[in-house]
């Protein structure tokens, strides 16, 4: 593995590291979600969500679609839906 490889993955687990954006990647594991939902399960502010949602577009995990005034997210990167998918079978088994 090169230098440039490990520094992107280093990165790109940076990124998902954060309490907030990995329950936020396990709250979008299986569906799409709103902004106003995700704020509600994770329960903070509106800017909070937003800054935490700009952090995983920008890193290419999410991304979103505009439906009227709703704004929904999903993950579109595969290998980090396989890799939530696999931290959910490890650390959540009965959930």
């Amino acid at each position: 593995m090169q230098d440039e490889q490990i520094e992107a993955m280093a990165k790109m687990l940076k990124s998902m590291s954060h309490p907030i954006r990995l329950k936020i990647l396990c709250l979008l594991l299986d569906k799409e979600l709103s902004v106003g939902e995700i704020r509600e399960q994770v329960q903070t502010t509106h800017a909070n969500i937003s800054q935490h949602l700009n952090i995983l577009r920008g890193q290419g995990i999410i991304d979103y679609r505009k439906d009227a005034n709703f704004i929904y997210n999903k993950i579109i990167d595969k290998r980090i839906l396989d890799l939530i998918k696999k931290i959910h079978l490890l650390f959540c088994p009965n959930f």
